[in-house]
């Protein structure tokens, strides 16, 4: 089905049925858009930052034998009165380390999401997000983008990878197997039982995106001829594998990435099939692309100096990949909003139907974009 763009009011509602589509608190008149095969989705800001108007609903299952969090848009009014969920990092850590960290010193991810709401079953169907972390991280470690993009009507999944995350980097446990991660889990997208049965018959796993960062980006970048799979946006690692047959490719880097060095996004672009896009954030390093630099506890310690300081093990390894952080470089609010400009408004065109990103204006309203470069020849 084409593009197609029904505004608010009778017509709306006459089209594709009564039914209101209200923000977090008090939301605007009923208003319904028709997404790509008829999938009725709420009328969103046409900034690609600026908040969806679903709350979010945040659940930890075990999928495919594997611990995963699957953000999605829930019920309006849902999540009246009830607290957001807190994750709390020390879980990531090895058995034997997760009580050197008291209370006090812990640095709580607090979420724009609440536990176990009820699924938005009246719209629908979504297209899935799959995202994967990064070396020595978790499945919360982008939890801004998550929940960002759930908000906007997306059911986003992302797990703890066996071999890839932190407690077995800093037990050095296991080798990390993301094709066949990424596998199992697209495969119980596309059959939803289990603890993913909530979502069967309201997720459309024809339209699937993916999205990693660092480690996480080079698994993704295999997956381009896989069944369903649409966009593919890895960060911080280079671009995605020649031959496959996605619809869009953006890569993201940062130009003082001392991890993934930025000529490798730039090769990688260059190699990635089109149409693909190339976003080069400047004075940004390796994790601007993630929360973790904003991860601090009530006294101001990031997660190394909290890890070093209780004596967490092997913490001092975890510090070869803390770059990006200093107080010099760009603020995590201003790269969140970056990455949320560019991922939402690639994610929306091609997985929700919606026009056509245009960052004309990205560098002037965000000046440490510093490259920008597209070539869109396929969709031509």
């Amino acid at each position: 089905m084409g593009r197609v763009f029904v505004g608010a009011g009778v017509l709306a509602l006459a089209a594709l049925g009564a039914g209101g589509c209200g923000g977090q608190e008090e939301g605007p008149p009923p208003c319904l858009v028709q997404g790509c095969d008829g999938a009725r989705l709420c009328e969103r800001a046409a900034d690609p930052e600026a908040r969806g108007p679903w709350p979010v609903g945040a659940r930890t299952l075990q999928v495919a034998g594997l611990t995963t969090e699957v953000w999605y848009p829930a019920e309006f009014g849902s999540q009246r009165g009830l607290d957001p969920v807190v994750y709390d990092v020390r879980a990531e850590l090895p058995l034997s380390e997760q009580g050197k960290i008291p209370d006090r010193d812990t640095p709580w991810q607090t979420c724009d999401c609440h536990r176990d709401l009820p699924l938005d079953a009246e719209r629908g169907p979504y297209p899935v997000l799959l995202y994967m972390h990064g070396t020595a991280a978790f499945r919360s470690q982008s939890l801004t983008q998550m929940t960002h993009w759930a908000s906007r009507g997306f059911v986003v999944v992302a797990a703890d990878h066996p071999g890839l995350y932190l407690a077995d980097m800093l037990d050095f446990q296991g080798e990390a197997h993301l094709e066949a991660d990424g596998q199992a889990l697209l495969a119980a997208l596309r059959a939803p039982g289990g603890e993913l049965a909530f979502l069967a018959g309201h997720v459309d796993a024809g339209r699937v995106g993916l999205s990693g960062h660092s480690a996480g980006g080079k698994g993704v970048s295999t997956f381009g001829s896989e069944p369903g799979v649409r966009v593919i946006a890895p960060m911080a690692y280079a671009g995605v594998e020649p031959g496959t047959e996605v619809e869009s490719v953006l890569v993201l880097g940062a130009l003082d990435d001392r991890v993934a060095a930025w000529t490798r996004q730039q090769e990688g672009y260059a190699s990635s099939p089109a149409p693909r896009r190339l976003v080069g954030i400047a004075d940004a390093g390796h994790l601007v692309f993630t929360d973790l630099c904003a991860l601090k506890n009530a006294a101001g310690q990031d997660l190394i100096e909290i890890a070093l300081e209780h004596e967490v093990q092997n913490a001092s390894l975890a510090e070869l990949l803390w770059d990006g952080c200093a107080p010099e470089q760009i603020a995590p609010a201003e790269g969140w909003a970056i990455v949320n400009h560019v991922t939402t408004a690639v994610f929306e065109s091609v997985l929700q139907c919606q026009p056509a990103p245009d960052f004309s204006d990205l560098q002037a309203r965000h000046p440490r974009v510093a490259v920008l470069e597209e070539d869109l020849s396929a969709g031509d």
